[in-house]
């Protein structure tokens, strides 16, 4: 079946072969299925200020309580029904997914199942590296194959402002060196850029990464927090990022990946990947192919989606077990989501604050 009944499903590391999809899970703009963007933990020990301000995210703030979130089990439950219905990619977010106990456990679940054509599920994950150095090889022995590190800048001072809890760049620097020891392949860094705040970074960081084998990656800064804490004026658009670069070193585009996000160059003497992420400039709706499951149970279509399915009802014992996968399945043929090629179209025509509705807490989806 799909989806079996998660009550029935031990932690186990025999790969689990889903049976074949009748057909190809796509929505309403033709998009398949593809990737799962899986939260476990909705907690994070940064407090970065585009993303968890501390003036929302304080002391007191109501995180879920461990009974509120996802079991292992129940998490490896829902994998399942994803690779049953197409999904080839896992990767797992937070919140900062190191902070859940036991990580490795549910890492090895995943990595052994297979997807639909009998390859092995790739399993990734993006952290803000504060715990990688002392995690990197017991997650790649878990059978982890990638990680994204946030990395903001290399200057400490200005690290520690935007992390917000004073927090050393050496430490998430050691993190990135001992994925790399360890074999995850490739490790990603990724910088968002806020002008005024960081941009004065981006040369610093292609001059550290050069010959590490690491692909450093450049995001435009978005409205996760919504218009309250977000201003166009503080993006710095992906063209300029790039000139920026170009000033000091030549580039050469990369071949891009089907449904990947980044216009890829290389260093034209080989020694640094650059990923370029224009989400505010150029959105890349149309090619989106991922889902979001909360760590309470909840089916996210959209970084920026305004509802939500509760799949933990369907993972009830006194449900069949084709449940699962018939929501998840139901959910995402339905889905019409591209909220950033809307926002674009709003922006340009004027409009000062394009979001005018709250959506989902970004520590509850990941980026």
């Amino acid at each position: 079946m799909q989806a079996a009944l998660v009550q029935q499903m031990p932690l186990t590391t025999h790969a689990y072969v889903p049976e074949p999809a009748p057909a190809a899970c796509r929505d309403q703009l033709g998009r398949p299925l593809r990737d799962l963007r899986l939260s476990v933990i909705d907690q994070c020990n940064f407090r970065c200020t585009y993303c968890m301000p501390k003036e929302r995210f304080g002391r007191d703030y109501p995180f879920l309580s461990p009974a509120q979130r996802l079991s292992d089990t129940e998490l490896l439950g829902i994998v399942r029904a994803f690779v049953g219905l197409g999904v080839e990619k896992v990767r797992l977010t937070g919140g900062e997914p190191l902070l859940r106990k036991g990580i490795e456990s549910l890492v090895e679940g995943i990595a052994s199942m297979r997807t639909l054509d009998g390859g092995q599920v790739e399993v990734a994950m993006t952290t803000n590296g504060s715990l990688l150095a002392r995690k990197a090889r017991a997650l790649r022995d878990a059978g982890l194959g990638r990680v994204t590190v946030s990395l903001d800048s290399l200057d400490d001072g200005v690290f520690r402002a935007m992390n917000d809890v004073d927090f050393p760049v050496a430490a998430v620097l050691e993190g990135i060196d001992a994925a790399c020891a360890a074999g995850l392949q490739p490790v990603k860094v990724n910088c968002v850029v806020e002008r005024g705040t960081n941009d004065a970074q981006v040369l610093p960081l292609v001059g550290h990464f050069r010959g590490s084998g690491v692909t450093l990656r450049f995001i435009e800064y978005m409205d996760v927090e919504g218009p309250r804490g977000w201003s166009q004026s503080r993006v710095v658009p992906s063209g300029e990022i790039r000139a920026m670069v170009e000033r000091a070193h030549a580039l050469l585009p990369v071949a891009r990946r089907e449904a990947e996000t980044a216009s890829n160059y290389m260093l034209a003497d080989g020694s640094l990947k650059l990923g370029f992420i224009s989400s505010i400039s150029h959105p890349f709706c149309g090619d989106c192919t991922r889902a979001r499951v909360s760590v309470d149970g909840r089916l996210h279509l959209c970084l920026f989606a305004t509802c939500s399915v509760d799949l933990r009802p369907h993972l009830s014992a006194a449900r069949p077990a084709e449940s699962l996968a018939a929501a998840i399945s139901q959910a995402w043929q339905a889905r019409g989501d591209r909220y950033s090629e809307l926002r674009a179209e709003r922006l340009a025509s004027g409009e000062q604050h394009p979001r005018q509705y709250p959506t989902v807490r970004m520590s509850l989806v990941g980026g």
